[in-house]
């Protein structure tokens, strides 16, 4: 127990533009007998800049020794899932593929992006999460699309009027 606190200090994920995520719950996906099981977890974050948008993700996470003191490196398998929960307000003008969350996956070289982008054309956000390292990143990726829709009575405005 000591010693997952001390990893859990010593390798925080990299924040990235978003606030820490929220875990929603987790599922075992490989049983070990006197360390923790290797899971899958879904995590929940409010987009940073685009209130009333919000994305799921899944990713595993390893058991064992090595996921016990941090010493694993995840792998890249990691889904995705963005909805509109509200009314849409953009806080400020974005760049298309910007980080809106980003977390490391290993000691060093790994990490997990959440990137954003619009597709004017059809005013949809377009989310993809994807892992990366130093040396050679993974082509495993998976991409979700928020259609920007009228909530109560208000309009939803033009994505494309926020990209820089």
């Amino acid at each position: 127990m000591v010693a997952a606190g001390l990893a859990a200090a010593a390798l925080p994920g990299v924040a990235g533009a978003a606030d820490d995520p929220d875990r929603i719950f987790d599922k075992s996906t490989v049983w070990r007998p006197l360390t923790p099981n290797d899971k899958l977890v879904v995590y929940g974050i409010d987009d940073p800049a685009v209130a009333g948008v919000a994305c799921w993700y899944t990713q595993p996470e390893k058991g064992g020794i090595k996921g016990t003191l941090g010493l694993a490196e995840d792998v890249s398998d990691i889904s995705l899932a963005c909805r509109q929960i509200g009314p849409v307000q953009f806080k400020d003008k974005f760049k298309q593929g910007e980080v809106v969350f980003s977390e490391r996956r290993s000691l060093i070289f790994k990490s997990m992006q959440i990137v954003r982008g619009c597709d004017a054309k059809r005013n949809t956000l377009i989310y993809m999460v994807y892992s990366d390292k130093v040396v050679q990143g993974s082509p495993k990726n998976s991409t979700s699309s928020v259609p920007l829709a009228p909530w109560g009575t208000e309009a939803p405005p033009k994505c494309g009027d926020f990209v820089k």
